[in-house]
């Protein structure tokens, strides 16, 4: 279950990490359930850029710098600022349109790993094998097999569409699904939230979400 005390959002810029601090006993209870709630996905976190946004007055300065020494080991990441969540915070990655988009033109293959905090094109197919990780939206004009995981930090608006769907896993936020065996899209597929289940349409230009 996601803590919901430790929300992950992606933008443009890089991770918001919110952490409200005050609902944990101390900063270790709090560093230990941060690592857990990174370690889901922790491929996705490699070479971004964090923002660790809390009521900075329950952070010293040895606490942020375990933190930070702890998010560069564990997870491989670029850099890490703090933001002290009394001030007003940056528009964070939440709806279907909006956000940063990122074009693949060519074959994501098996074992390779794609991590992007907004949306993610991809100009050809998704190998069986492969793993996508993006804050926003995945749109494949191609085959997509493999794992793909859109809406990583709890985006339910997020939407994944391909000319042939059939991952090996699908997931959207926080929930997940896996396609049927032994059947081969006959037409482009949207995968999309709809209450509390993952559904899958055909794509209709006049109906896309």
């Amino acid at each position: 279950m996601i803590d919901n005390n430790i929300l992950v959002k992606g933008n443009k810029e890089g991770i918001n990490i919110v952490i409200n601090i005050n609902k944990f006993k101390d900063f270790e209870e709090m560093l230990e359930a941060l690592v857990k709630r990174l370690s889901v996905g922790k491929m996705f976190y490699k070479g971004c850029n964090l923002k660790i946004i809390t009521d900075l007055k329950n952070i010293n300065e040895k606490q942020s710098i375990k933190l930070k020494q702890v998010l560069f080991e564990k997870f491989l990441i670029k850099d890490c600022i703090f933001q002290d969540s009394n001030e007003k915070p940056s528009k964070i990655f939440s709806g279907i349109y909006e956000g940063r988009t990122k074009f693949l033109r060519k074959t994501i293959r098996g074992g390779q790993v794609v991590n992007y905090p907004g949306n993610i094109v991809i100009i050809g197919d998704v190998n069986a094998g492969s793993e996508i990780y993006v804050g926003g939206n995945i749109i494949v004009f191609g085959t997509l097999r493999g794992y793909a995981h859109a809406g990583f930090g709890g985006n339910s608006k997020a939407i994944v569409a391909a000319i042939s769907l059939e991952p090996e896993m699908l997931q959207i936020a926080d929930l997940v699904t896996r396609s049927p065996d032994n059947m081969k899209p006959q037409y482009p597929e949207v995968a999309k939230v709809r209450g509390n289940i993952i559904i899958v349409e055909p794509y209709l230009p006049n109906k896309f979400i």
